[in-house]
């Protein structure tokens, strides 16, 4: 490995000893890993890798094999809710990567590739216009679907693979409703910010118009702040740690001053990264204030919604729902009970719990992109519980989840429809 002349990344240390030697290595963590329960190796479970951490630190060369076992791991925090010594396992990872990221020299198709995923295309609405609207006229015109049925994917082997969890476009997109303010249906109650991600806006546009809707029936008045962006969630997570505070004093701006009760997300991916804000700047002199103010208000929709009065004129839902949680809602922000409560408060729902909810379905983030055999074999699993369940609805609370279980579907189930959470109650609200 050749170190990075990028100096981006020279202050990129890697995990604190402090934060290793929190690890007891007990052992607990290992069943809710879901890289070790598909594997059953040591040295890619949590306890493992934070084994290899602590070489590392100690002075040992990050090699090819300690790179493989880190970008195995999906990152998930299962193994933080498992572990009964409060170990940080998210951030031990992220530090890893960032120190990974500044120590080796990738290819130069790599450093490409990477250059414009998370340092143009992730940032730039008008990226991301125009390959939505390449993605929109690849399925409209039919292409989408012919290139399917004549089995040309198969012969594209892993890129065919990947094709078939592109997600589809969704015009008009919801870049269109920037610097809009909504009024609430009925007495304003609150006035909330509305952050509607980068990739969402393409791709979960109609989950964010749903969003809106189901915010207004509860009397916010609903701001989509003009000048936000990307949360910097993927960009962390693949070792860009200053690439992510770059966006995050960007977003932060963007709500400062606006009066708001709430800051509000649907993606939990999204949500786990801005609750932490805080964290990320808290040596930035002039943002460490704003950031934390910014983190106190951060709310993920399903979270908020059950934490005030809901409105409950509701019409029936009538259908079996269960529910898969994302893993940075359930982990990462410790929220569990607020998605439940709300499909129980939609009448005519049945709700009924798969085995292991809160084991990774094998998205996260780019996770199925970069590891997607390892996801695959995954969401298989995934599946057999949610199919052991005969529910119609997959309910779910992040749209990278949505899209792994559509595909999980797809190679695997019997015609279910998913859903965000948020989605079930507007269709309750509509059915009013």
């Amino acid at each position: 490995m050749v170190e990075s002349e990028n100096t981006e990344h020279t202050q990129a240390l890697g995990p604190r000893q402090f934060d290793l030697d929190r690890c007891v290595h007990c052992g607990l963590c290992l069943n809710a890993c879901p890289t070790y329960r598909e594997l059953g190796l040591e040295m890619d479970s949590p306890r493992g890798r934070v084994y290899q951490m602590v070489q590392v630190a100690e002075g040992a060369p990050i090699t090819p094999s300690y790179i493989q076992h880190i970008d195995l791991c999906l990152a998930c925090r299962g193994c933080e809710s498992a572990c009964p010594s409060g170990v940080r396992y998210g951030k031990m990872v992220e530090d890893a990567r960032a120190q990974i990221e500044a120590h080796i020299r990738r290819s130069w198709s790599q450093r490409l590739l990477r250059r414009f995923v998370f340092g143009h295309l992730l940032e730039s609405r008008a990226s991301l216009t125009v390959v939505g609207t390449f993605l929109y006229l690849y399925e409209a015109s039919g292409m989408k679907a012919l290139v399917r049925a004549l089995g040309f994917l198969k012969l594209l082997g892993r890129l065919g693979d990947l094709e078939q969890l592109a997600p589809s476009a969704e015009p008009p997109f919801f870049f269109s409703q920037a610097g809009r303010t909504f009024q609430p249906q009925g007495p304003r109650r609150y006035r909330v910010a509305f952050l509607s991600g980068c990739i969402a806006n393409i791709a979960f546009a109609r989950l964010n118009e749903a969003t809106v809707r189901v915010l207004q029936k509860n009397g916010c008045e609903v701001v989509v702040p003009k000048d936000q962006g990307c949360c910097g969630a993927l960009h962390l997570h693949s070792g860009l740690p200053e690439e992510t505070r770059k966006l995050a004093r960007q977003n932060i701006d963007a709500v400062l001053n606006g009066g708001f009760d709430a800051v509000i997300t649907n993606a939990a991916g999204c949500g786990s990264t801005l609750k932490e804000y805080g964290e990320l700047l808290e040596d930035d002199a002039a943002y460490a204030a704003k950031a934390r103010h910014f983190a106190g208000r951060m709310r993920d929709v399903t979270e908020f919604l059950a934490g005030i009065e809901l409105n409950t004129r509701m019409g029936p839902v009538n259908a079996t729902v269960t529910y898969q949680d994302s893993c940075h809602l359930a982990h990462g922000q410790r929220i569990r009970t607020a998605p439940r409560k709300l499909l129980a408060a939609v009448p005519g729902l049945t709700f009924r719990e798969m085995p292991g909810a809160d084991i990774c379905c094998g998205s996260a983030g780019i996770y199925n992109v970069v590891q997607s055999e390892m996801s695959a074999q995954i969401l298989g699993h995934k599946m057999e519980s949610v199919n052991a369940t005969g529910a119609g609805i997959i309910a779910t609370a992040n749209p990278g989840c949505m899209l792994q279980l559509q595909a999980g579907v797809r190679a695997h189930g019997s015609g279910q429809r998913v859903m965000h959470v948020v989605e079930v109650l507007d269709l309750a609200y509509k059915n009013a």
